[in-house]
């Protein structure tokens, strides 16, 4: 596992993926959702990568995450919070 790196998830820019959020104790988990990643970039105090829905929404992921990644899917965990987010690339019909 590595740390995030902006250039590593800026390949999700402009496509279709679903977003997920896990706990690590396996509770109850909102769905996973399907949006269109519009930008990607650090949060103004660099402790968050954020990747944004829309010009106002967006998912912030703590940049001290560790990072498994593959050419379809990406995940961070964050070991302070115990959360698990999962970005993986989705075909459209």
């Amino acid at each position: 596992m590595e740390l995030i790196k902006l250039e590593d998830v800026n390949r999700f820019v402009g496509i279709p993926v679903e977003i997920a959020i896990q706990d690590a104790e396996g509770g109850d988990q909102a769905p996973a959702v399907k949006k269109v990643v519009k930008k990607v970039q650090f949060c103004p105090d660099g402790t968050h990568i954020r990747f944004y829905f829309d010009h106002f929404y967006f998912l912030a992921v703590p940049i001290s995450s560790q990072v498994r990644e593959s050419e379809e899917q990406w995940t961070a965990f964050d070991s302070e919070s115990g959360l698990t987010y999962t970005v993986k690339k989705v075909q459209v019909f």
